[in-house]
């Protein structure tokens, strides 16, 4: 016996002429109803309505018509999809119809193909859909797991990634696959190779041109060409923002931009305040060292201790680069709401300047609240809820009425890029230190530092990784994968304290692979 694909509904008070269609579907595997008016369908659904999947309507039958009933099907069962089939090819028709949410629209005469299409895309399309994504996500985890065993490059790490999105944002419109365990191994496998790679190449990556493009090469390469042809930019960086977090936001743009995604990779550590002053001054942490000694005094990286200065960084790279601006720089780090609105109210204004750069936190406070609140927990507890709730924030904040504000303004181009995502820290990695050591949880720099190689970089000299000296025999420690440090001193309890929680500093795909946008206002 063939399996029912779905119940159909249809109306129409000439039902005696579509009995080939009907027949026809009942052939396809779906069960089909019938009522010949609008008061008949309405009682129909009322006893059996949660049974429908997908209702056919015609809009011209005597007594109650097909707007009506559609009115009254929709206040009963507001979610069952509604097919309009119709001889009325008026255009004022359709737009009424369509306020009123219908889901499709058929004119007559229709011919079988037509109607089993729609029947496909409204009862049978999540089907259709979850089995495609299965096949593609099984075929695709065979070309990965076997191209981790060849020698990849930068590119190819950015493309593994990309499709390693792509997978998990489409698993959350399937769950019902059952495929999340397993992309979560093989993400994990592909930060493990990742990590080898970074420590293989990163090293070379910092003294050659031929690399991947780094934190010290944005301005140059993106934010400069466009001053000296003479465009107004307003070059926005938000903290700790993921390539999925981005995908995600992106979506709501593209009614107001065109939008030009390219991807660059963090410097180490993917903190703040490496990586971020290192956008902004065009400079690796040891030459900022040099060039800005005090900067790097002490052993707190707090990210307000070590990012005052990033204005002047920026004019620095500029002078340095020899670009010569007509207007002073403006400079704006959003911090709190209030200050957000105020810096929105006169980004019109602001954008009349040839350079204007806004620091947005929300994200990184985002991630640090998510740590200290239970509830900000609970309503971003894994990946997927971490990205809609960027999403809803992203929806109803300052930043994207400005850049509603901005995509109606003339002979200005946008930048949105990030200094560092972040990974679920889900393993405790046992570290070894003196009491001067860092407390970062992705990365440390101290004296006598010791870790599990399998776990963490070890690097010995920090000039090697162009990081900062801070004195006599400092070596640095950087966190591979999902793990984060913990100090033998109350082990436990801080190995439950800090697990599950976004982290930044380290080494993985999640934390240095990151997008650089273009966005050209579509005026």
């Amino acid at each position: 016996m063939q399996e029912k694909k779905g119940h159909i509904l249809w109306i129409d008070d000439e039902i005696e002429l579509l009995r080939s269609h009907i027949l026809f579907l009942e052939q396809k595997g779906y069960e089909v109803s019938v009522a010949t008016n609008g008061d008949d369908a309405v009682e129909f659904l009322r006893e059996r309505g949660k049974d429908i999947d997908l209702i056919l309507l015609d809009e011209i039958m005597p007594g109650k018509g097909g707007l009506q009933t559609l009115i009254e099907i929709k206040e009963i069962f507001p979610g069952i999809p509604v097919v309009m089939v119709t001889k009325n090819e008026e255009e004022s028709l359709m737009e009424e119809a369509i306020g009123y949410k219908i889901s499709d629209y058929l004119t007559k005469p229709v011919n079988p193909s037509q109607i089993l299409m729609v029947c496909k895309k409204f009862i049978e399309a999540k089907k259709i859909a979850s089995e495609k994504l299965t096949m593609e996500y099984l075929h695709g985890f065979r070309a990965i797991s076997n191209a981790l065993m060849t020698e990849l490059d930068y590119q190819d790490w950015i493309e593994i990634y990309l499709r390693l999105i792509k997978w998990d944002i489409e698993l959350d419109e399937h769950p019902e696959v059952g495929l999340r365990e397993s992309l979560f191994e093989l993400k994990r496998q592909c930060n493990v190779e990742f990590g080898k790679y970074i420590e293989r190449n990163y090293p070379d990556w910092i003294e050659s041109e031929d690399r991947p493009i780094l934190s010290v090469d944005i301005v140059e390469r993106y934010i400069i060409p466009e001053i000296e042809d003479g465009k107004n930019v307003i070059f926005f960086v938000v903290d700790c923002m993921r390539l999925d977090q981005w995908i995600m936001l992106e979506k709501e743009l593209h009614d107001f931009y065109i939008v030009e995604r390219d991807y660059y990779y963090s410097i180490l550590p993917t903190a703040t305040p490496y990586s971020r002053n290192a956008i902004f001054s065009g400079l690796f942490p040891i030459e900022i060292e040099k060039r800005f000694p005090e900067l790097w005094e002490g052993n707190n990286d707090e990210e307000r201790s070590r990012n005052k200065y990033e204005r002047e960084f920026l004019e620095d790279q500029l002078n340095r680069r020899r670009v010569k601006l007509k207007s002073k720089i403006r400079y704006f780090k959003i911090i709190d709401p209030d200050f957000g609105v105020g810096v929105e109210q006169n980004i019109a204004t602001y954008a009349q300047g040839q350079l204007t750069a806004i620091v947005v936190n929300f994200v990184d406070m985002l991630a640090h609240s998510r740590s200290d609140s239970t509830v900000i927990r609970e309503l971003s507890f894994d990946e997927s809820a971490y990205r809609e709730v960027t999403r809803a924030w992203f929806v109803h904040s300052s930043f994207y009425r400005m850049l509603k504000t901005i995509s109606r303004l003339k002979n200005v181009v946008v930048f949105v890029t990030t200094d560092h995502g972040s990974i679920r820290a889900l393993r405790g990695a046992k570290v070894l230190a003196d009491r001067e050591a860092a407390t970062n949880l992705r990365y440390k720099y101290g004296r006598n530092l010791n870790c599990d190689e399998k776990e963490a970089i070890f690097i010995e000299k920090p000039e090697t990784y162009k990081l900062p000296k801070r004195g006599v025999a400092i070596n640095y420690i950087i966190a591979k994968e999902d793990y984060y440090f913990v100090y033998p001193t109350d082990y436990h309890h801080y190995l439950n304290l800090y697990k599950d929680t976004f982290q930044h500093g380290g080494v993985s795909l999640e934390e240095m692979i990151v997008p650089i946008v273009k966005l050209v206002p579509k005026n």
